[in-house]
């Protein structure tokens, strides 16, 4: 008789097992069935886990790689201008027109190409020119309003005109020495003061500031006559221009 009871509280207990035991073969077989067609993705917390284990370390050819490819990225950015200019008067065309760059702690040199063109006045033929400018600015004032002075810049420029009436070594017409310069590279020098205004967010469009400025310049032929000549006036050998420069970045 105990046997027998026995044998039946053994019988009820797999039956009440049977189900869990036959949930999980199916959770088994499933699972080899995913693991071999499908990527399995672990729990949040087992993944922050596995990626605490894990210590990644880049190769020190990989490192030298990244900053050549940094340096070479830099060097093609620094060729980008940063503003362009227009310029009336000053001894390189009657109007011209170029782009520069901005460099240093303060932005406070800049480096200028400009074209121009002289119209024909009493020649057959309107000319082109172009100029290389360094310009210097020490400082900046200030003034309120979204408005800066710069009171002082200066510099210097190189001018050359595109035309076959213009020489850079004397021609066999002339005995030798007889000028002692070229007409067609000038050296100038100048002195001059800026107005810049930061453009308002809404209005920045193609520039963020515009800065009006005013050159009084004389270049290396003007100096030599003036130093030879003692009857020359200041208006004879110094020349003024006026200009706007548009900062793009």
């Amino acid at each position: 008789m105990k046997q027998l009871n026995s044998k039946i509280i053994l019988l009820s207990l797999l039956w009440l097992t049977l189900p869990f035991i036959t949930q999980a073969q199916e959770n088994k077989r499933l699972y080899e069935i995913l693991s071999k067609d499908s990527i399995l993705i672990s729990s949040p917390a087992i993944q922050e886990q596995e990626d605490q284990d894990i210590v990644t370390e880049v190769p020190s050819h990989y490192r030298k790689y990244d900053k050549r490819v940094h340096r070479y990225r830099r060097a093609w950015e620094a060729l980008i201008p940063t503003h362009t200019k227009i310029q009336y008067a000053g001894g390189m065309g009657l109007l011209s027109w170029g782009i520069g760059w901005d460099y240093g702690k303060r932005g406070q040199w800049e480096t200028d190409i400009l074209l121009g063109f002289i119209p024909r006045y009493s020649s057959k033929h309107f000319k082109m020119t172009m100029t290389l400018k360094q310009n210097y600015i020490p400082w900046s004032t200030y003034l309120g309003k979204n408005f800066s002075l710069e009171p002082l810049s200066t510099g210097m420029y190189l001018n050359t005109v595109f035309s076959d009436d213009f020489w850079t070594s004397e021609p066999d017409r002339y005995p030798k020495g007889y000028y002692g310069f070229s007409t067609r590279v000038r050296i100038h020098v100048f002195l001059g003061q800026r107005v810049r205004w930061e453009l308002p967010e809404k209005y920045r469009k193609f520039s963020k500031s515009i800065t009006a400025f005013y050159e009084v310049s004389t270049c290396d032929l003007y100096v030599v006559s003036a130093v030879r000549n003692s009857y020359l006036k200041p208006d004879d050998y110094l020349r003024l221009s006026f200009g706007l420069k548009f900062q793009i970045f």
